[in-house]
């Protein structure tokens, strides 16, 4: 069992090391597309993941009571910024988390005062997106567990927000590290962060319509009423691995939400320089194409009842890495490959505030509204 209080390396290398070696334990996404990152970017991202991962961590423990979420997130955030002694911190929150977090995922919570050591030898433009991005993404995904139920999310809109709070932000932050990396994409700054919004939009309504039955079973739905009540469905009432055309309608126009979004990720990764930057793109193409491969295995499926079914396969994943790689110089060739992946699934139009800065319009919660405005 994990002992928070077990001896850790504190050199920097042993922190790097521990960074490496913690990553594919907790997931096997990242774990394959960060080491196509430059050196210098793959150190800082990395460790943003693992921050993030914590934060995450927290707010999916099921003892712990909202309360709770929200104190021990503030002690987190308390504790990357060094206001209070992240050891302490580690060494009271670590052993009360439950056998139904991941082993892993509990010794990287314990090992915060190691992964620490990387953050703060990061420089300061870098360390700066990685805590304004745990803000928001703690404090937001704190607002919207409080009220989720089965019964899901109000709107749409909503749905942009929590993705916003959860993803989007993540590739604000990225593309800030990008951008410190490469200060010459200064340029291209605004259009550059209304994509990556797009861009983690895309992925995680692609996570949120794979996982939905996994969410179900523990009580949770972010799925949007208001899109399913268009067909006459009641989220609470669904039930896994029917056949129903009013439910598969709804899912078919989320599906086509996503993808384009994805066609958002696509421009936002093709403005990216090969000629510089050939590993940030095998970065976000990898993870472009097992989305849309992940949306035309739900939709081919959409009587399925659990992520397994529409998990792509590893032959699958072998294949997208190969044909990005072979493609990857080309914008031309790139567009083609996503054209014909995507040719089958539905498209949705996008609403208007995707046209505006990043997250300008949408609607956030109260608490949250008063979070940024404390923050600004």
């Amino acid at each position: 069992m994990f002992d928070p209080q077990q001896a850790t390396v504190t050199s920097k290398n042993g922190a790097d090391a521990y960074q490496d070696a913690i990553l594919p334990k907790v997931s096997r996404s990242f774990a394959l597309t960060i080491p196509q990152l430059p050196p210098l970017l793959r150190r800082a991202v990395t460790n943003a993941y693992l921050l993030c991962r914590i934060a995450d961590t927290i707010e999916d423990e099921p003892v712990f009571s909202a309360e709770d979420k929200r104190r021990y997130e503030d002690a987190f955030i308390d504790a990357v910024t060094g206001r209070i002694d992240s050891q302490q911190f580690s060494a009271e929150v670590a052993p009360l988390f439950s056998k139904a977090t991941l082993e892993a995922e509990r010794e990287l919570v314990g090992q915060l005062p190691l992964v620490l050591e990387v953050t703060r030898s990061l420089r300061p433009a870098q360390r700066q997106a990685i805590v304004e991005c745990l803000k928001i993404m703690s404090h937001g995904m704190h607002d919207f567990q409080r009220n989720v139920g089965r019964h899901g999310l109000a709107t749409l809109r909503d749905m942009d927000c929590y993705c916003y709070c959860v993803a989007g932000v993540v590739g604000e932050m990225l593309t800030e590290l990008l951008i410190d990396f490469d200060p010459a994409l200064v340029s291209q700054r605004d259009t550059l962060m209304r994509l990556a919004v797009s861009f983690g939009q895309g992925l995680q309504m692609t996570n949120i319509l794979k996982d939905q039955w996994e969410d179900y079973r523990r009580g949770v739905s972010w799925l949007p009423q208001d899109i399913f009540a268009k067909y006459g469905v009641r989220l609470e009432s669904l039930q896994a691995g029917q056949k129903d055309s009013r439910y598969e309608a709804a899912m078919i126009e989320l599906i086509g939400v996503a993808h384009a979004h994805l066609r958002n990720a696509l421009d936002y990764t093709l403005m990216i320089p090969v000629s510089k930057h050939a590993g940030y793109r095998q970065f976000c193409l990898w993870s472009i194409g097992l989305a849309v491969l992940t949306l035309s295995k739900l939709q081919k499926n959409l009587d399925f009842s659990a992520g397994e079914q529409v998990k792509v396969s590893r032959r699958a994943v072998t294949y997208t890495i190969a044909l990005s790689k072979m493609s990857g110089k080309s914008n031309t060739a790139l567009r083609w490959l996503f054209a014909i992946a995507a040719r089958k699934l539905p498209l949705t139009p996008l609403s208007a505030e995707w046209s505006a800065p990043p997250h300008a319009n949408l609607i956030w919660p109260k608490s949250a509204i008063a979070y940024f405005a404390e923050t600004a």
